[in-house]
């Protein structure tokens, strides 16, 4: 963790972002900035960073992006688990995966992380994905391809685990999921009322049961996990070369497909969905070989692409729950849950329990 004269929640200042760069080993001194409000973020606040260097800048760009904790400390007490999966990705995994996220040029957290700061690559001219536009197929393959360089890389690597790793979700943890997901579930049909129609909650209705054996299940397949591997958190170049991903707060140990699942079931159309993921999974796996990974057949992952369907409704609801509730908040979970419930009944992922 690295520490110094930085206060928690202290504002972003040009002295402050000189002392994470030279915290950091970058000798450089900043004398201006400008702040431009960036990005859709839940769980914490993204700024575009101009600065104005005092003399040599090196390789440092012109401009950053300054991730930060956000909202009043009852939140940032219940996020802080996930501002440290960010902050501890950046620092001990970004760099021996071949995933695209944007370079990462300081970090800092308190002792607790409640508050934290992220000095990253500004992706621009890439522009963020639209979550209720959805993407096209082309868009799809090459997130895909893109998040193959997460799992192949570390493909069943146990090293993954310990400090300063990954979490791995236990039995126990497993089971209280199911639990929760019962209430939560009325929660948001209640909210939702009429606009969620009748055969989605049906879909919805018959997770709970199985959450907690599908969450355990396929163990023989695990890696690093983005978990929230969706349009909003990713960055696509105007042309359509290039794909980074953004917001690495909910990465975990898991099967590797349910990024791949949760990417396909809530960023296409349906229609579209079923017109193109052949060839969506098709190019992910063709990818992963090129990591090195084996005795993993085309066929093994189509099927755990089924398998990973439920990844939706889970992020779903659980996101939900957390998030502040807002016109296109709402929007977007709809378009999320009608979406994923649409490839849940063409994969019908429960058969595969």
């Amino acid at each position: 963790m690295q520490h110094g004269a930085v206060a928690p929640s202290e504002p972003i200042t040009a002295s402050r972002v000189t002392e994470l760069l030279q915290g950091a080993g970058h000798d450089v001194v900043v004398e201006t900035i400008t702040i431009e409000a960036v990005g859709t973020g839940q769980m914490g606040a993204s700024y575009r960073i101009g600065l104005g260097i005092a003399g040599d800048r090196g390789e440092l760009p012109g401009t950053l992006v300054a991730k930060i904790a956000a909202g009043p400390t009852d939140k940032r007490e219940m996020a802080a688990g996930s501002y440290r999966t960010e902050v501890d990705f950046y620092r001990n995994i970004a760099s021996t995966v071949a995933v695209r996220v944007p370079r990462c040029w300081a970090s800092w957290t308190n002792e607790d992380c409640t508050d934290f700061v992220l000095l990253l690559e500004d992706l621009a001219p890439r522009r963020q994905g639209d979550q209720i536009l959805g993407c096209s197929a082309e868009q799809a393959r090459a997130a895909a391809v893109n998040v193959a360089g997460l799992h192949g890389p570390r493909w069943c690597d146990p090293t993954l685990v310990g400090p300063g790793g990954l979490n791995v979700l236990d039995p126990d943890g497993a089971a209280m999921l199911g639990e929760v997901m019962t209430p939560m579930n009325e929660m948001f049909f209640d909210y939702f009322g009429d606009r969620l129609a009748v055969e989605h909650r049906a879909v919805f209705e018959r997770v709970p049961a199985v959450a907690g054996a599908w969450l355990l299940g396929r163990p023989e397949r695990h890696g690093p996990v983005h978990g929230d591997y969706r349009l909003d958190n990713l960055m696509f170049a105007p042309d359509g070369s290039d794909v980074a991903a953004v917001d690495w707060q909910t990465i975990s140990f898991g099967l590797p497909a349910r990024d791949l699942a949760f990417l396909c079931s809530t960023g296409l159309e349906p229609e579209l969905r079923r017109s193109c993921e052949e060839s969506v999974v098709s190019a992910y796996h063709e990818a992963l070989l090129t990591y090195g990974v084996e005795g993993y057949s085309l066929e093994e992952c189509r099927d755990d692409y089924a398998y990973a369907m439920p990844q939706g409704l889970l992020i779903v609801v659980f996101g939900w729950a957390v998030a502040d509730k807002t016109p296109r908040g709402d929007a977007m979970f709809l378009a999320m849950a009608e979406r994923t419930c649409a490839a849940i009944d063409d994969h019908d992922p429960f058969a595969r329990l």
